[in-house]
């Protein structure tokens, strides 16, 4: 028996379809000069540590950026929701090690999440974002002086490309003319 394709099968299959069209927009590999840079100002030298930490990065940040600016509350539940499926599918993963890249994708995901949420202090969240991403990369032994600067700027540019991808796939937020935000949203 065939289960009839009810209207709400069909918009569960366009947000997943919407979430893996992100996800693959913001995938791409880290510039090989940023690659080069985490790794000698952080990894030890080491290029394959540091392309998986930028590609960490950008994932993450973009799964962040789903949660917290995405037009619809659903979007971040289906981002992440299509993470898995993504990362199946990914020729770079090994499928040996799905699971560690899990993980390890879980942990940058909690430490991203964390600089984020964070509020008051003297350092802002930009700051706090550079500290993670060179924490990762050199196993927390260097994250401050010379490099956070770019690490900050690395990190507002993926930031940014996520929202970019975001208005790509789900559109640009509209609002009534008429109406200040607050009363659109109560509406």
């Amino acid at each position: 028996m065939l289960l009839p394709l009810t209207p709400e099968w069909r918009a569960a299959r366009e947000r997943k379809r919407k979430a893996i069209a992100f996800l693959s927009s913001v995938r791409r590999e880290p510039e090989e000069a940023d690659v080069s840079w985490l790794a000698e100002v952080a990894a030890r030298s080491d290029t394959d540590h540091a392309r998986w930490e930028l590609r960490y990065a950008r994932l993450a940040l973009a799964v962040l950026a789903a949660q917290r600016d995405a037009l619809d509350d659903r979007t971040g539940s289906d981002v992440v929701a299509a993470l898995s499926e993504v990362l199946a599918e990914d020729p770079r993963v090994d499928p040996m090690m799905l699971e560690l890249v899990g993980r390890q994708l879980n942990d940058r995901l909690s430490g991203y999440k964390e600089a984020l949420i964070v509020r008051g202090g003297p350092v802002g969240s930009g700051e706090r974002l550079g500290r993670v991403l060179l924490a990762f990369a050199s196993d927390g032994a260097r994250s401050a002086g010379a490099p956070l600067p770019r690490a900050v700027e690395l990190l507002s540019g993926y930031i940014a490309e996520a929202n970019e991808a975001l208005r790509a796939v789900y559109g640009e937020p509209t609002l009534p003319e008429h109406l200040p935000p607050s009363e659109a949203a109560a509406r």
